[in-house]
């Protein structure tokens, strides 16, 4: 028993290594898009002087149709005012976005976390990536996420809602079953070893096709 159990901390330590890797190469990859367009701003107002010096008002006009455009692919969509949530959400809408999966955020986190940013990266990384996952599943018509996150009293709320292909999931014992094969449901396994740790609440409901989590962290 003692050897299974630090075979399974070993295959969680590992799984939880390429989890923060991927995660933080997602960032990287959309800040270089942010610092790449930062890079061409000056040449970008170079060209419209000479546009203006010219005259020619309907060349600003489509040279700034074109940077608007060009700035809100790369542009920070939240704003929760915890640094890491901001990255870690921003990065998992890009590329849920990237493959046609329509996102609606609210979070706002207007105090100091006591949770590490490591669990806090786990927590949010696995469960939007389960809900993309979960999406792909879908015709393009009936893919969602939904992603709610503030603070109630002392504890950070967390809710994330997708729609997915089994209309109501089957449990195995508490949890939830995972279709994604072999050593993919570390990613569940690691959420509730953290809110455990942290002493926090976690819900999950599956009704009518929509798949819900729902956690709760004290703060304090």
């Amino acid at each position: 028993m003692g050897l299974f159990s630090k075979l399974i901390d070993q295959r969680l330590a590992a799984y939880q290594r390429e989890l923060i890797e991927t995660h933080y190469a997602e960032v990287e990859t959309m800040y270089k898009q942010i610092r790449g367009w930062r890079h061409d701003y000056r040449n970008h107002i170079q060209a419209m002087k000479v546009y203006a010096a010219q005259e020619d008002w309907e060349a600003i006009r489509r040279y700034l149709d074109l940077l608007d455009t060009d700035l809100n692919t790369v542009d920070t969509v939240v704003k929760t005012g915890n640094a890491m949530a901001d990255a870690i959400l921003n990065s998992k809408i890009s590329l849920a976005k990237s493959r046609e999966i329509p996102v609606h955020v609210d979070a706002h986190i207007p105090v100091k976390l006591t949770i590490s940013e490591l669990d806090l990266c786990c927590i949010l990384g696995n469960l939007f990536d389960n809900a993309i996952e979960a999406s792909l599943a879908l015709p393009q018509e009936q893919r969602m996420i939904r992603v709610y996150m503030d603070m109630k009293g002392t504890q950070l709320y967390i809710s994330f809602t997708n729609f997915t292909a089994d209309k109501k999931r089957l449990k195995s014992g508490k949890v939830f079953r995972t279709t994604k094969g072999e050593g993919h449901g570390f990613g569940l396994i690691r959420i509730d070893a953290i809110i455990e740790r942290l002493d926090g609440y976690l819900s999950r409901n599956s009704e009518d096709g929509a798949f819900t989590t729902e956690i709760l962290i004290p703060q304090v």
